[in-house]
């Protein structure tokens, strides 16, 4: 067995002993919700409203900013890398049938990596790298919130956890190229915070 073998392996040791190990009704309830854009919809308003009370118009630079990289993120996972892998869904590998429990509709889109991880981190890495580096306070909730979503798409059986550290890399990299040019032309500590 080469490296990469061994390390697909384990991947699957580690999505099955999470996915199937940690099943219960409580999860099952819970998870899908963490997964689904809807549920979150709240913070997305708040970073919306927070920004653009605060910062004015220069704040809704900031919210394009955010899509730009969330447009990026997804794009980069979806039609770049993931057509490239074509690596199935664990919900779709015949050889995982038995210990699937289906929460979620499993979807025909391919794994590697995690659309929801490249563009939840991307999202969580943009406010660390702009509005975190001044508000400390945003840096732990926004990195926890993109972790519990991932986290999610394991459990309900839609990624593996490799899916998500690739999607980690994605969103990391797609937050960290538009973060530096956002800040360098619209540096947040010079902007006027509204009273």
């Amino acid at each position: 067995m080469n490296v990469l073998e061994q390390i697909l392996q384990w991947d699957k040791s580690l999505f099955l002993a999470f996915h199937d190990g940690c099943s219960n009704s409580f999860f099952d309830t819970i998870m899908p919700w963490f997964r689904n854009p809807v549920f979150w919809v709240p913070v997305y308003a708040f970073l919306i409203y927070y920004s653009v009370k605060k910062f004015g118009s220069n704040g809704l630079i900031w919210v394009l900013a955010l899509l730009v990289v969330f447009g990026l993120t997804d794009f980069a996972s979806a039609s770049i890398f993931k057509p490239y892998f074509g690596r199935l869904r664990p919900c779709n590998d015949p050889n995982l049938q038995e210990f699937i429990h289906a929460v979620v509709t499993c979807g025909s889109g391919k794994s590697f990596p995690s659309s929801h991880s490249s563009n939840h981190f991307g999202v969580s890495f943009f406010i660390i790298f702009t509005l975190g580096r001044h508000f400390k306070w945003m840096n732990w909730p926004a990195f926890l919130w993109a972790l519990l979503v991932v986290v999610a798409q394991v459990y309900v059986g839609v990624h593996y956890p490799i899916d998500i550290l690739g999607g980690f890399i994605v969103g990391l990299y797609g937050a960290a190229i538009v973060s530096f040019i956002f800040n360098k032309y619209v540096p947040l500590v010079q902007l006027r915070i509204k009273k």
